[in-house]
């Protein structure tokens, strides 16, 4: 595809998320159906309590991803020196938008290169390039330069057939892309990370993705932005809109799929993302199995004011996060695992 159609498109797409933030989601996160034990006597310090804990060897202050976002050139560049910034403050992790823009641009890192890491240097900083491409010619050169681009620890694979599907410019030939991650995860020397866009991981894919040498799953599951929505609100004709609308629902709820792929993969490195609203999402994403906790849309309109703004957004989501802890009796990211439900017993 042209450079700048493909900028374009991905202004679009990030003007429609933007559009539909306050918007509820055409489908639940599944959360609500999850209640923790009130503990009225927690015998914690709440300033303790630790939710300390690593990714792919650094250290994490907090279980969080600053999970991928993406837009056109201009914009990306000071997004990504906010998120980049906040994630350096706080020590938590961060994932960037697609690098094809960066890869095809033949010179314009549309804000995706060795800055972000100077920005960063001590967090985990995670690369990102799509499926699709890995059956279009995407390989092992163009894994190792969206990796080196950004000095990162690791290389995610989105998963995205039914945004492909309904968009118009949509690539909707898949065949042999499981193959193409197998061969990528024997052959890159850095980790692979595969992740749903917003629809979620089945036990089942899963199974597949970890038999294939991936190394950690993100489900991204439905109940936050549903790119089938937004696609159909840059659809250009009425019949592609109402092809794409007709999905808006779809997907595996985010708790659901937590709970199913945690089950079918008890040794996984999991992150639960999709329709993350604050801290206490966070704390139920945890209990039913994730070991980090990613947030992309939410986060976006302070992407967009500043460092310090992203920086802010999280720190609320964390002190939320600490205060179930204390209310649960947890000392840590281990106990709140195991944290009393209501109706469990």
């Amino acid at each position: 595809m042209h450079e700048t159609e493909l900028t374009t498109r991905k202004n679009e797409h990030l003007d429609q998320v933007l559009a539909t933030l306050r918007t509820r989601p055409a489908v639940s996160n599944g959360f609500e159906a999850v209640r923790f034990e009130h503990c009225a006597l927690p015998e914690l310090d709440l300033a303790q309590v630790d939710l300390s804990g690593s990714l792919f060897g650094k250290p994490l202050a907090a279980p969080l991803l600053i999970s991928s976002m993406t837009g056109g050139a201009q914009r990306a560049e000071a997004i990504n020196r906010h998120l980049a910034e906040a994630a350096e403050a706080l020590g938590i992790a961060l994932a960037v938008g697609s690098q094809r823009v960066a890869l095809e641009a033949g010179g314009d890192d549309a804000g995706l290169s060795r800055e972000l890491r100077r920005l960063a240097p001590s967090v985990p900083l995670l690369g990102n390039i799509g499926a699709a491409q890995l059956v279009q010619g995407y390989g092992l050169d163009q894994a190792r330069r969206a990796i080196e681009m950004i000095e990162g620890d690791a290389l995610i694979i989105h998963l995205n057939p039914l945004q492909e599907a309904v968009q118009p410019e949509g690539d909707r030939d898949w065949r042999g892309v499981l193959v193409a991650i197998e061969r990528l995860a024997v052959t890159l020397e850095a980790p692979l990370v595969v992740k749903e866009v917003g629809s979620g991981l089945s036990a089942r894919v899963a199974r597949q993705l970890l038999d294939a040498g991936v190394a950690a799953l993100d489900v991204a599951g439905a109940g936050g932005t549903s790119w089938a929505a937004v696609e159909a609100a840059r659809s250009a004709s009425p019949q592609q809109r109402a092809v794409a609308e007709a999905f808006a629902g779809w997907g595996i709820p985010t708790a659901q799929a937590i709970a199913e792929v945690r089950r079918a993969c008890p040794d996984a490195i999991l992150i639960g993302s999709g329709g993350i609203r604050d801290g206490i999402d966070a704390a139920k994403a945890i209990r039913l199995g994730a070991d980090l906790v990613g947030q992309a849309a939410a986060v976006l309109e302070s992407a967009l004011i500043s460092g310090e703004a992203v920086a802010a957004h999280f720190q609320t989501l964390i002190e939320q996060l600490r205060i179930v802890c204390f209310c649960t009796g947890s000392a840590n990211l281990a106990e709140l695992a195991q944290a009393p439900l209501l109706g469990s017993r």
